[in-house]
This record gives structure tokens, sequence and C-alpha cells, in this order.
């Protein structure tokens, strides 16, 4: 298992913790944002293929940010990937 530890840009979350073992999201931490709505994410993405979660998240904004937290959670797991 591999932890990836990221830090979010242009959201309010401070940081973020991605568990992957064998391309699959084992677990998704964060601090800081929108509580009950990142825990929710964590339960979706959890046993979720990486390439999956980049799917569906990647390019979702907040409000009139250009990015959210599940599009740096994307974004965190595409930098991982290289």
């Amino acid at each position: 298992m591999e932890t990836i530890s990221y830090r979010p840009r242009g959201v309010c979350s401070r940081s973020m913790e991605i568990d992957v073992d064998g391309g699959i999201v084992k677990d998704f931490r964060v601090v800081g944002g929108c509580n009950g709505n990142l825990k929710g994410i964590s339960s979706l993405v959890r046993d979720m293929p990486v390439d999956e979660v980049i799917r569906r998240l990647e390019g979702i904004t907040c409000g009139m940010k250009p990015t959210s937290c599940p599009d740096q959670l994307a974004q965190a797991l595409k930098s991982w990937k290289k």
C-alpha cells in the first residue's frame, strides 16, 4: 500500500492523503474543507480504481472556483500516476 500526500490548490481543504493499493483507492482523508461532503466522497471512492476516480471527478468546479476538492483528488491521483 502506498500513501499519497497532496497539498490541494484553490480550495478550502489544506491537505489530502490517499491510500492506494494495486491501483485501487483504499482510503481518502482530508484536513479542512466541507467535512460532510468530503466524508461522502471518501466513502464513494473507497475500493474504486484510480482511473475511474479520475474519470468521474476531474473537472468538477466549486461555485466560481475553477476547481474543487473532488477535482483536486483527481489531480493528486494523476500526479501520482506519472
